[in-house]
């Protein structure tokens, strides 16, 4: 108010020194927040400096006088490690080595009151560095062929420890394990691969395993995870036992993979062909049974094929002493195939049989006009060399006509016997194989897709308590 009263009585010089008085204050203010900033990020810096200073001092009193070759609660009570798998991979799968690939990361948390601590903060992330100072559990994989830790571009893993002394141990695996298969059923077959872990040293009475959480949740499969292209992944169940050996007891945690078999690629590759090749050597019977070379075609043609299929079949497989489900199916289609073979020659013996009384009486036939024809020859040589007096000698005509006419008597006499022999006429045996084997081959697909598909997929429910 005062302002507005003697604003009249100010100059124009004075209007202009107070905004430069105005425009000097605001600079000053603008400076003391740049120090007030400047000030502030130094004690944050040294309030991070104290910080870690704090931190390696607490690292340091946790390890004076720590010795990692001694369990937690040695001579108190048993370590117990919860443990889960998270698995970021699954498969291939090979049939003929039985084993399986995947790739995890592996958990175990354990108590260890030896390393607790009271810092600004409730939980220290570590590195690896820190886990070979401190005791970790010799967790070995009992069915695994070959493992791999990840070291790319640093040894992936991870280690937490909390303020109460409660550790987090977390590294990425490649675990290369065995997968026994039963084979009676392939390719309509599904298996159960375990993945089993425990202690390597310490019995029982020293270290115990359990799952973090419960069964269904202990282990996890990521959506993406599956690298299968003949099984399916059904799901995974997780148990616990305990093995008996000459040092001790130990507690083993087990995880069941369980796996379908696809059974597209084996009905493309196996089973259509078989059919198919049953069906052509069925074709054989609608065939003349003249016609030898025919149908000796389509059976030695058929059963080499079979041969082959039945071979190729079982490169994908290992060598077991058992027949397996495509087993019985290739032998069977061979049975059909080759039973069609024999059947041809059953057909082709019995009609040798029957062509060899009317070849006889045909050959007998050809030798008397063929005697005939050597009678005329012989007469008309006779002729030639010696010209007769028709007229003197009138019997020599009648000769002539009745020698003549003889040949045309008896191949008259032939071709009627030759028309009446029908050697066309279709055998009784190939009109009843071109009946029974069709049904017969139809019955037995009904009955072993039936059989074999229509079986339930057992897995076996594993009680973690046991």
């Amino acid at each position: 108010s005062a302002a507005t009263q003697f604003s009249p009585l100010i100059s124009s010089s004075e209007g202009l020194f107070l905004s430069v008085r105005l425009a000097k204050s605001q600079h000053f203010m603008q400076r003391q927040t740049e120090t007030l900033l400047i000030f502030s990020y130094r004690l944050d810096t040294f309030r991070n400096s104290k910080d870690i200073a704090t931190f390696t001092k607490i690292l340091d009193s946790l390890l004076d006088g720590y010795d990692n070759r001694l369990r937690p609660g040695l001579g108190d009570r048993v370590t117990e490690v919860k443990t889960n798998v998270y698995v970021t991979s699954f498969g291939p799968v090979s049939d003929t080595d039985m084993e399986y690939t995947v790739d995890v990361f592996f958990r175990q948390s354990w108590l260890d009151e030896r390393l607790k601590f009271h810092g600004p903060m409730n939980t220290l992330p570590l590195n690896n560095l820190m886990a070979s100072k401190i005791w970790t559990p010799d967790t070995f994989f009992h069915n695994g062929k070959k493992s791999v830790a990840h070291n790319m571009t640093m040894p992936n893993k991870l280690l937490r420890i909390m303020e109460n002394g409660t550790l987090l141990y977390t590294m990425r695996l490649t675990v290369q394990a065995e997968c026994p298969m039963h084979l009676e059923d392939f390719p309509m077959d599904s298996h159960s691969c375990p993945l089993k872990f425990g202690s390597y040293a310490y019995t029982k009475t020293e270290v115990t395993y359990i799952w973090t959480r419960n069964a269904s949740q202990s282990v996890d499969v990521a959506d993406d995870g599956s690298r299968l292209n003949q099984y399916d992944l059904v799901g995974q169940t997780v148990g616990k036992e305990t093995i008996k050996s000459s040092t001790g007891e130990y507690t083993v945690m087990t995880a069941h993979f369980h796996l379908k078999r696809k059974i597209g690629y084996f009905v493309i590759q196996t089973y259509l062909p078989c059919i198919m090749t049953v069906i052509l050597s069925q074709v054989s019977f609608w065939l003349n049974r003249e016609s030898v070379p025919a149908r000796t075609v389509f059976g030695v043609t058929t059963v080499l094929t079979m041969t082959t299929l039945s071979i190729s079949a079982r490169n994908s497989l290992p060598k077991v002493a058992y027949a397996t489900a495509m087993d019985w199916f290739i032998a069977v289609c061979y049975a059909f195939v080759f039973s069609a073979l024999i059947e041809f020659a059953t057909v082709n013996y019995f009609t040798k049989r029957g062509w060899a009384w009317d070849g006889k009486s045909i050959v007998n036939d050809k030798k008397k006009e063929a005697t005939v024809k050597k009678e005329k020859n012989t007469y008309a040589v006779a002729v030639a060399n010696y010209k007769p007096n028709i007229t003197k000698d009138s019997t020599l005509p009648t000769i002539s006509k009745c020698t003549l006419n003889e040949p045309n008597k008896i191949t008259g006499g032939t071709k009627p016997e030759q028309n009446k022999k029908t050697f066309n006429s279709v055998s009784i045996i190939d009109r009843i194989s071109r009946i029974m084997f069709p049904v017969l081959f139809g019955t037995f697909n009904l009955v072993y897709w039936a059989t074999y598909l229509n079986r339930e997929k057992v897995i076996k429910d594993l009680d973690p308590a046991k």
